[in-house]
């Protein structure tokens, strides 16, 4: 597979009655059956999360988070590491502030596009935010804060590969 890559698709909770929607929907996306290992999420009573390693084609994360983005009370992450010839990816969603993408360097690094960029600072400089907070939405901020609570709970829990084709 010469446009292969890998990453992780970390759900950090989801309410019991929609885990196996998630495996479906999972398994719609890479064409095999993907059984996943869910545990009890502690940071939200009644709720579960799993983490699923994988390996397949460059752009695999963008596609788990558009099947997934619309489910409302699903918290997830997926990543996908760079090639030689595509950057790495991260998304991030959560019920209240949607979804954050970012593209990642070869040392994981968040790389803000020199556009966006100088839009943060033209807000700014005309008043209509703080360029603080601008940079914060651009690297996610907002995001990493709301899913600190669910990462930090989910150490140690089980981690299952699945090979795409």
């Amino acid at each position: 597979m010469s446009n292969a890559t890998r990453g992780v698709l970390y759900v950090h909770s989801a309410p019991s009655a929609m885990c196996p929607h998630v495996e479906w929907a999972v398994a719609g996306v890479v064409g095999m059956p993907a059984t996943l290992a869910w545990s009890p999420q502690p940071a939200e009573q009644g709720t579960y999360r799993c983490e699923l390693s994988w390996q397949g084609p460059v752009g695999l994360a963008a596609t788990l988070t558009s099947t997934l983005r619309s489910w409302d009370r699903l918290r997830f992450e997926v990543t996908e590491e760079a090639t030689a010839r595509s950057e790495g990816m991260r998304f991030s969603s959560t019920p209240s502030l949607g979804v954050f993408h970012a593209a990642i360097g070869l040392h994981g690094d968040i790389m803000v596009p020199e556009e966006r960029l100088k839009a943060a600072m033209a807000k700014a400089e005309l008043g209509a935010a703080a360029l603080e907070e601008e940079v914060a939405l651009l690297l996610g901020r907002p995001w990493d804060d709301e899913l600190e609570a669910f990462r930090y709970a989910g150490d140690g829990a089980p981690v299952r590969w699945l090979h795409v084709g």
